[in-house]
């Protein structure tokens, strides 16, 4: 973990200015109540969202570090909301737990690519009343990806997404090993998933090929607007496809009280579900809406 390390080498002046993004209640919400989690070699520093230490205890590299980088901690606070608002659901459909917890929203980041500055951000809700003495019963509610210098997303950022994925399901072999009693009897589900991944990952990027990065409204024709919708949908089916087959495995693991691993499928089909949301309401449902929109106008 090397996230406070790479942050002290930003300079606040060099981060690029988002243009305006109007946030509605909850975004802004959580923007006053956002926690950073961020890591230095085996420490993992908690944050609250005016940058004190909530825990471990700081020592003086920390505390020097907020000094000297608040400013540039306060615009990635404002960078994380406003992609949050603009590529992804994850507050949207997580909205009752994070109300329920007064709004507190805590953001463990993750460096992906020094040389890049990108950054994977886990998203976590927790009861404000019990974040000192119950930690561990945070809520999973999702994660993100953000370059730091380059807030618009090729394709929806859908390649992130699908590369995340497949990241994630090496990690899932890795902790099988250790976790489960006996993997090998697992065998089979592994094989289905990794046949589901490998078709989600080979024809989406097929799609993308054929795809412009970014759609200029001003120049997109109904026709083809509705076949990039339509090919869109076509990469959520895939999504879709993998999803049933995670909730079936799931399900197995419950039934054979393999408790020690099954939390790790348990978030990764939270990040399907959201996978499958953020197509649904974002991607396909702004897609649609504009196919509405030019149709009515011709």
């Amino acid at each position: 973990m090397n996230e406070i390390e790479s942050i002290s080498q930003i300079e606040a002046d060099k981060l690029p200015s988002i243009n305006h993004i109007l946030l509605d209640e909850l975004h802004q919400n959580v923007l006053k109540n956002l926690h950073f989690e961020l890591g230095t070699g085996a420490v993992l520093y908690l944050l609250s969202p005016s940058y004190s230490v909530i825990n471990p205890t700081p020592n003086d590299s920390i505390n020097d570090f907020i000094q000297k980088k608040e400013d540039v901690l306060t615009q990635l606070k404002e960078q994380i909301i406003k992609n949050l608002a603009v590529y992804s659901v994850l507050l949207d459909v997580n909205s009752y737990f994070i109300e329920q917890n007064n709004f507190l929203v805590i953001a463990r980041l993750r460096e992906k690519d020094s040389k890049d500055s990108k950054y994977e951000v886990k998203f976590y809700t927790h009861s404000s009343r019990e974040l000192m003495t119950h930690y561990k019963d945070k809520i999973y509610i999702g994660r993100d990806f953000m370059d730091i210098y380059n807030f618009r997303r090729k394709y929806f950022g859908v390649k992130e997404l699908i590369n995340s994925l497949k990241e994630q399901y090496e990690s899932l072999l890795e902790r099988a090993e250790d976790k489960l009693k006996n993997p090998r009897s697992f065998k089979s589900f592994f094989q289905e998933i990794k046949e589901y991944l490998n078709e989600l990952q080979n024809e989406s990027l097929l799609i993308l090929q054929s795809l412009p990065m970014h759609i200029d409204m001003n120049k997109v024709k109904a026709k083809d607007l509705i076949e990039i919708n339509s090919q869109y949908r076509t990469i959520n089916h895939y999504l879709i496809e993998l999803n049933g087959e995670i909730a079936e495995f799931e399900n197995y693991l419950w039934n054979n009280k393999e408790n020690n691993f099954v939390r790790y499928i348990t978030k990764y089909k939270k990040d399907l579900a959201n996978a499958i949301s953020y197509f649904n309401i974002k991607i396909n449902g702004w897609l649609s809406e504009k196919i509405t929109h030019l149709k009515s106008s011709e």
